[in-house]
């Protein structure tokens, strides 16, 4: 049957011989792509009379939605965090090389750094839909400066900022930028936070609590301001206490406002949280964690040395820290080895881990409708993955952007 073209001449992918996350289940199903969204075969069928004019034997293959990380401070060498004059062409070398780890969109992110390098570096980066060239940019994170220094962990502390004199204008004097910012990292329990907190809600950036000391009641004031997203969870706040569970004590809270959920992220590299923490944060609240990579300039180079912004950074296997002490600063993990090590330590479904990376992140940022699941009409961002969860092949827009060099459909 040949496809009706009075609704588009652009052809009809057919992705067969595969298994589909959708509607949080593998389904044995076909997928349907046409002109980068996921379509709807019973319109394409019963509405426009068409059919395929491109059949894809995906090989048993699970197909998922691509991977969103919104924690990732570099990788291969660039660190985002400095203040190159051309930052653009670092950000495009780990776009395209974490297509290989199905990473399908990002939030280039900055650690604390003196207002110089936000002002050289934010007015560089542009929102932009990701494709063969690399994985699309949804906008920057800024993790600092407006952290505790008890809780700074790998931020240099001589850079850390207060909101005590101007609040939301001592902000923007410090990033000068916010047109591409996406999400920003501060501490709730500083002076002034909830004026910072309600403006930044206000202009659609995504506030998270971090490298902080805060207390249960200061957490949940934050969040009933706006704050919707909690920044590697356990790492850089203080630690659960019965009495004042501080922080982490959001994720079985009572005092969260209706219709809004918490989200929080976790560094799933082994190294950062041990595995019954994971299982501890997965059991209280699963639908919030959010796995990120906290990836440094690290990731997908040899052990040695090298930077997190302002400080260096010695890597040891998979342990990173600040040069000289035993300070852990970030990770050279990829979001593929995070979902399968989220898998492991948990014992969770493969479609929980795989959500956890995609659906997740995607309704944190509030792009679930685009982003984030393989439902109709939305982009068609998604990986081809092999039983053991090991990407085969990265599709951005419908265009296959990476495969593995023995898989081919």
């Amino acid at each position: 049957m040949p496809s009706n073209k009075s609704v588009s001449d652009a052809p009809i992918f057919q992705f067969t011989n595969c298994r589909i996350l959708r509607s949080h289940q593998l389904q044995r199903e076909d997928l349907w792509v046409r002109e980068g969204k996921i379509l709807n075969p019973e319109k394409l069928f019963f509405d426009e009379k068409g059919s395929a004019d491109i059949h894809l034997d995906c090989k048993d293959s699970i197909i998922a939605p691509g991977f969103i990380d919104v924690q990732i401070n570099g990788g291969f060498g660039v660190d985002f965090s400095l203040a190159a004059d051309d930052v653009q062409s670092g950000i495009s070398v780990v776009s395209q090389k974490i297509l290989s780890h199905g990473v399908t969109s990002f939030c280039p992110t900055l650690v604390t750094s003196p207002p110089s390098v936000y002002h050289k570096v934010l007015p560089q980066i542009s929102i932009r839909n990701g494709g063969p060239h690399g994985a699309g940019i949804l906008g920057a994170h800024l993790e600092g400066p407006f952290i505790s220094k008890e809780k700074k962990g790998a931020h240099p502390e001589h850079y850390l900022s207060t909101f005590e004199s101007g609040a939301f204008q001592d902000l923007l004097a410090t990033y000068r930028h916010l047109d591409c910012v996406r999400i920003v990292t501060l501490a709730p329990e500083m002076k002034r936070s909830s004026e910072v907190i309600q403006e930044l809600t206000r202009r659609g950036i995504c506030v998270s609590l971090g490298h902080s000391v805060a207390n249960l009641s200061q957490a949940e004031e934050a969040v009933r301001h706006g704050a919707t997203f909690i920044t590697h969870l356990f790492n850089a706040m203080l630690p659960f206490h019965h009495r004042d569970p501080g922080i982490v004590g959001l994720l079985t809270s009572d005092q969260i406002p209706a219709r809004r959920r918490v989200f929080y992220g976790m560094i799933s590299d082994g190294i950062h949280t041990n595995p019954a923490a994971l299982r501890i944060a997965h059991r209280a609240h699963p639908k919030g964690l959010v796995l990120v990579t906290d990836a440094i300039a690290g990731m997908g180079l040899a052990p040695g040395k090298h930077t997190l912004g302002q400080q260096v950074i010695e890597v040891d296997g998979l342990n990173t820290y600040i040069a000289g002490t035993k300070t852990l600063s970030g990770s050279v993990a990829t979001m593929d080895s995070c979902v399968r090590h989220f898998l492991e330590a948990t014992g969770c479904t493969v479609e929980t881990a795989l959500e956890a990376a995609s659906l997740h992140p995607a309704q944190l940022l509030g792009i679930e409708h685009q982003k984030g699941t393989l439902n109709y009409d939305n982009d068609a961002d998604f990986l081809l993955l092999d039983n053991s969860l090991q990407v085969r092949a990265t599709y951005i827009a419908g265009e296959r952007v990476w495969s593995q060099d023995t898989f081919t459909i």
